[in-house]
């Protein structure tokens, strides 16, 4: 009886070492995109200057949609015009994505979208 619970003790002990470790994440976010939120435009402009700290940064692309847009072209212009003058705009793309339909609608709505691409010179 004893030599029983000995041994279950040894398989408790044996399957709780052998727990399987976390997979990795097969998804990756580039680090040079930027999604700019509710945040105030100041805490997107200290990520743009910390992305582009790095040896091999050159571009940086914010993103944004619906109200967020309006910060997004502030953070780009306070950015390039306070903080990091050799800093250009190189490409602005608009878009529209379909959302779908919130609890209690009948239909999708539409939300506008923005990318604006930062290269430094």
């Amino acid at each position: 009886m004893a030599e029983e619970k000995e041994e279950k003790k040894l398989t408790e002990e044996t399957v709780k070492e052998e727990k399987p470790e976390k997979a990795p994440r097969t998804q990756k976010v580039k680090e040079n995109i930027v999604f700019v939120g509710s945040k105030p435009p100041m805490s997107y402009v200290l990520a743009i200057i910390t992305s582009l700290s790095a040896p091999n940064a050159k571009e940086i692309t914010l993103k944004a949609r619906g109200r967020a847009i309006t910060t997004a072209v502030d953070t780009a212009e306070i950015t390039r015009r306070r903080f990091m003058k050799d800093l250009k705009v190189s490409k602005i793309a608009i878009g529209t994505e379909e959302m779908p339909a919130r609890e209690g609608e009948n239909r999708a709505r539409m939300v506008s979208t923005i990318e604006i691409m930062l290269t430094r010179e």
